[in-house]
């Protein structure tokens, strides 16, 4: 929340960052996240923040989430 981001009324795992034409959403699940922007930038701040913050490990790209294959 201290970042920008808006926790979504209706689904309390998601939260939405707007800046100019660009948007970050953040999904989150036990313990993982799972990013969808629309610029790359965004991802590359955030990714910064959360490493000072805390312990994380960059996955890369999203193959597969709860059994589901995403291409």
């Amino acid at each position: 929340m201290d970042n920008g981001f808006e926790k979504c009324d209706n689904e309390c795992n998601l939260y939405i960052k707007e800046s100019r034409s660009n948007i970050l959403i953040i999904v989150l699940y036990v313990d993982d996240l799972i990013f969808i922007v629309s610029d790359d930038l965004l991802i590359t701040d955030f990714k910064k923040v959360m490493k000072s913050e805390l312990k994380m490990i960059d996955l890369g790209l999203l193959r597969y989430s709860l059994g589901i294959e995403v291409k």
